[in-house]
């Protein structure tokens, strides 16, 4: 299963079925486990652990060091769950000793080629990064999070659950959840509807969300004056998630 021009660190840990390609450089302290391929011209480095059935394309590099020019060769790491696909070229760096250490990927993302995740980003689930998409480092993306080809978002931005961000935007700050925005400096551009009823939202919950994008967006409230008027119309899970993504912004959303 491992291809005898690839170089695999005998400290390395991988499952007995996992795929190695051709001139792939697997490094110490990386560990692989059950089901998953690894593609040809692939470097990981550790420490990183990788789970089930995650497939590597070809020149993807995943667990290298970080760019922050305060790294300074700590032990940091990665960590991703099951069934992602990194395709071709996607760069993915460790965290830092500066925030929590970690970058930590979920379950069944898509990376698509070129983009990149820098160092101790947190990624949730089922997110998508088109072409060249760039997170730098300290980005967390919710569930579902969207972000279109050769698009940017600023360090320590948060995507809330569900958003998506159109191409070639460029976020400089929080995306509350079940949003889209676009542009640059990137705009609101209304409830992801058709995203929420792809994924099984009932009529009832996409209708609130939009009524509260409109009492965040478009009735010239404060946003504490619109987290109060949701709150006291709506008692939906969706409708408090909103709230939720709202309460939790650090940089402020974008509006």
């Amino acid at each position: 299963m491992i291809h005898p021009s690839a170089i695999v660190d005998p400290s390395a840990r991988l499952a007995d079925d996992v795929q190695v390609g051709p001139f792939s450089v697997i490094g110490p302290d990386v560990e692989i486990d059950a089901g998953s391929v690894i593609g040809p011209h692939v470097v990981l480095k550790g420490p990183t652990r990788l789970g089930k059935r995650n497939r590597i394309f070809q020149f993807a590099s995943v667990g290298e060091d970080c760019q922050d020019k305060k790294y300074a060769g700590e032990p940091t790491r990665l960590e991703m769950g099951d069934d992602n696909v990194v395709r071709e070229s996607v760069t993915i760096h460790r965290g830092t000793i500066q925030d929590r250490g970690v970058t930590t990927i979920g379950d069944r993302n898509l990376f698509m080629a070129y983009s990149h995740v820098g160092h101790d980003c947190l990624i949730g689930n089922d997110c998508i990064l088109a072409n060249q998409a760039t997170l730098a480092g300290h980005v967390t993306l919710g569930d579902f999070a969207i972000i279109g080809g050769l698009s940017a978002i600023h360090q320590f931005a948060h995507m809330g659950e569900h958003a998506m961000v159109g191409g070639c935007s460029a976020i400089t700050k929080d995306i509350p959840a079940f949003i889209m925005v676009n542009g640059n400096p990137a705009a609101p551009h209304g409830l992801n509807s058709i995203g929420l009823k792809r994924r099984g939202f009932s009529a009832e919950a996409i209708k609130a969300l939009g009524e509260a994008y409109r009492l965040v967006y478009r009735k010239g409230l404060t946003l504490e004056q619109a987290i109060g008027e949701i709150e006291s119309r709506f008692s939906l899970d969706e409708t408090r998630r909103f709230i939720d993504s709202l309460k939790v912004s650090q940089r402020g959303i974008i509006r």
